[in-house]
């Protein structure tokens, strides 16, 4: 819960750091403490059993709001491309929609080793962008390379969602193709 509060801070920040010194550190520091408590809680919950459909689908929803909201505020001041930023949100929610249809059906999709790759490049793309070296690589800064580089992954980690979902939808199937 406390990672969807933070998000219309880090949005207020980032759109205000033309006035607010620091605001971009701030909303960084902000983000950061955000990413982190995603992994600690969910660290947490499997060392203590404490896991849940709708715990699972909660953590989800808040981690993809925070990424949305941090992308969206960074787009607004051109820290991200728009490109790159709807690539990785329509896969976020794309998701996001599927795991709510086998939650719906009690299921569980859990986490998988692509999905926390994805979630650590996009936290780490994310990070670089509110503190931006000044310094360009090529064409881009570091964080735009990174940035792509996430969504890159992110849509790599969709397949195995995607085809857990099929697989769940086939198995659920009677015979006749109806339920």
């Amino acid at each position: 819960m406390g990672r969807v509060m933070v998000v219309p801070i880090i949005m207020v920040l980032t759109r205000s750091s033309d006035r607010v010194e620091h605001a971009l550190g701030y909303a960084a520091s902000l983000f950061a403490v955000a990413a982190v408590s995603d992994f600690l809680d969910g660290y947490l919950a499997r060392k203590w059993h404490v896991e849940s459909v709708l715990g699972a689908f909660l953590d989800t929803t808040a981690d993809k709001l925070l990424v949305t909201g941090a992308l969206l505020a960074l787009t607004s001041i051109g820290r991200v491309s728009i490109w790159a930023a709807m690539v990785i949100m329509m896969r976020e929610f794309a998701v996001l929609g599927l795991r709510g249809l086998v939650a719906l059906g009690g299921g569980l999709v859990k986490p998988s080793t692509w999905g926390k790759i994805k979630a650590t490049a996009q936290y780490a793309a994310i990070f670089l962008a509110f503190m931006r070296l000044p310094d360009k690589w090529g064409p881009m800064y570091l964080d735009q390379w990174v940035m792509w580089i996430a969504a890159i992954i992110t849509i790599a980690s969709a397949w195995g969602y995607f085809s857990a979902f099929s697989r769940i939808v086939a198995e659920s199937r009677m015979p006749s193709g109806r339920q």
